[in-house]
């Protein structure tokens, strides 16, 4: 991409949340980016107990910020996630969407859906196999679909697909701690909310602070 981008001022109560937040934070000693990342966070929440939540693998911020400035697609779990970041994503770098529930293969015919459910994929999960032949190479946000999150993993396994970032953020009870360990054993970069928390909103913001970091590093 040429030329710098600059990111949108931030609004006046988002201003004075993220000082609240800095008061309340207290002294630390994590990485400017990764702070970033995590007061969103706890901005879009209300809850500090993602200071420990939040783990981030290895370079993981700087490939996310790569990926992001270089417009590799986005291919999410489902449509919440979209939501959240479109309007940021579009208004700086641009990068294409994809959405693995909203994807033709994932709303199969009913025969389908039957072999596929007693098969135990979801339609998350076969939206998710199909975003990622067309999109190997993506930046993937989890925000919801631990079936989703599972199937990246295998595929990952499979050498099928090679994410420039894994946003793993899914929520619930089912799956949920399962599918976060099967991106945790995996060699690929990855910003992961541990446990059971997590959620749209979250991973939104995960890829919203990234954006922003972005547009930081292009100034």
């Amino acid at each position: 991409m040429t030329g710098s981008v600059s990111a949108p001022p931030l609004h006046p109560i988002t201003a004075e949340s993220f000082a609240i937040i800095d008061r309340e934070f207290g002294p630390h000693q994590l990485d400017p980016g990764e702070y970033a990342i995590i007061r969103r966070v706890i901005h879009t929440t209300a809850d500090f107990d993602y200071r420990d939540r939040l783990h981030f693998g290895k370079g993981a911020i700087a490939a996310g910020i790569t990926a992001l400035t270089g417009q590799h697609p986005i291919v999410v779990d489902v449509t919440m996630v979209n939501q959240g970041i479109r309007g940021l994503v579009g208004q700086t770098f641009g990068n294409p969407i994809a959405s693995a529930i909203s994807h033709p293969a994932a709303s199969a015919s009913a025969q389908d859906a039957t072999t596929a459910a007693a098969a135990g994929q979801t339609r998350s999960a076969r939206g998710m196999a199909a975003c990622i032949a067309e999109h190997p190479e993506a930046i993937y946000v989890i925000g919801n679909a631990p079936t989703a999150l599972l199937m990246l993993a295998e595929q990952i396994r499979q050498g099928k697909a090679r994410p420039a970032l894994v946003i793993a953020a899914p929520v619930g009870f089912v799956s949920v701690v399962e599918s976060k360990g099967a991106i945790a054993a995996l060699p690929v970069p990855q910003i992961r909310v541990e446990g059971r928390k997590g959620g749209s909103t979250i991973a939104a913001a995960i890829v919203n602070a990234l954006v922003m970091l972005a547009c930081a590093a292009e100034d």
